[in-house]
């Protein structure tokens, strides 16, 4: 067990190493993603995680190697809600611990449910599944996972996935950057470089992040008008990579939420879903879905330009007040460590602040 302690600390300095928060929820799947019986492969935080639904209907997340020759366990089947490796049978129950060595003859005693693999905490709310990572294998949660504005409308009205090409925090502050819109994302539909107004939004701390608070679009946002009615939105970021925009018009609803799960530290999974009892996603959902997907790969094309000039680690320039929000990030980032390493309630940095820009 020692050993296992002691690689489990070097694993949690290698994360801290490649900047990614540990003792945190991340966003995993959707549920609809975990079928009873079946198993699915993951990375998360360079790490391999085996997600699966017993047949019983329990959601669960182990690290995907068996302990006895590395083989993935994913790549094996369910049996009586356990997960048997394929490669010799060893069964592993929901929890981690070992559950049955075939290879053993009846007189050789081993004490198998000594034997573990890691677990890492799941819960499924909101259709969606998160798991813990915490900085030691055996830590456990200590705050509940997220929860969100304006799921209705029953199943997300749109669900797009992609993968950055970027470590999570240049996905993270790309993805907040306020500026960007005018030159990135140029459609009829939504607004061109000519189209640029000065902006003066009030934000103000949430629960480990930020929010822009409920106001109405800009002028110069078109895609709006497809709501009717006087649309308010506000957008929220929390710790990990969560960004989510909740519009409400009238008793109507539309959330668009973005999860952000880095894989290792060069690529991060992006998944954006769309929830809403408005009609008009129901009427105008071909429309809606191919401009929300021409969105995430304008940006993932400019990470890629972007990892051009990355690639020489040039000393990069933050402006107040368009980037004001990269630099909360980085702050909240600091703050969440400093305060698991020190034992102590997180303190939110973040100040209230009316920032203005021009985009």
């Amino acid at each position: 067990m020692a050993d296992g302690d002691a690689k489990t600390r070097e694993r949690s300095r290698e994360r801290f190493g490649q900047g990614f928060l540990t003792d945190t929820w991340y966003f995993a799947a959707l549920s609809s993603d975990l079928k009873p019986g079946k198993l699915a492969r993951y990375e998360i935080l360079d790490e391999p995680v085996l997600l699966g639904r017993a047949r019983s209907g329990e959601i669960f997340a182990l690290r995907d190697i068996c302990p006895h020759r590395a083989a993935p366990l994913s790549a094996g089947r369910v049996v009586e809600d356990t997960v048997e490796c394929p490669y010799h049978g060893w069964r592993f129950r929901t929890d981690g611990a070992c559950a049955a060595i075939p290879s053993l003859t009846a007189d050789q005693a081993m004490e198998v449910s000594r034997i573990r693999v890691r677990r890492y905490p799941a819960v499924e709310s909101q259709g969606l599944v998160f798991i813990w990572v915490g900085g030691d294998a055996r830590s456990e949660p200590d705050h509940p996972a997220p929860t969100f504005p304006g799921v209705v409308g029953g199943a997300p009205k749109l669900v797009d996935r992609m993968v950055f090409e970027s470590h999570i925090d240049h996905a993270v502050v790309g993805l907040m950057d306020p500026a960007h819109g005018p030159y990135v994302h140029q459609q009829w539909w939504w607004r061109s470089a000519k189209s640029q107004h000065e902006k003066a939004k009030r934000f103000e701390p949430r629960e480990a992040g930020f929010a822009m608070v409920r106001h109405e679009p800009s002028k110069n946002s078109r895609a709006y008008a497809i709501l009717g009615g006087q649309p308010l939105t506000e957008i929220t970021f929390r710790l990990p990579g969560l960004r989510w925009e909740h519009v409400t018009v009238g008793k109507r609803q539309v959330l668009s939420l973005t999860c952000l799960t880095p894989i290792d530290a060069r690529r991060t999974r992006i998944t954006q879903i769309i929830w809403s009892d408005h009609p008009a996603f129901s009427v105008l959902k071909p429309f809606i879905a191919m401009g929300a997907r021409a969105f995430l790969r304008q940006d993932a094309r400019m990470v890629d330009l972007q990892n051009e000039g990355l690639r020489y680690d040039p000393a990069l320039i933050w402006i107040d007040d368009a980037d004001r929000q990269a630099k909360w990030y980085q702050q909240l980032k600091r703050e969440w460590v400093a305060s698991r390493r020190e034992g102590r309630p997180f303190r939110n940095p973040v100040e209230p602040a009316v920032l203005k820009w021009r985009s």
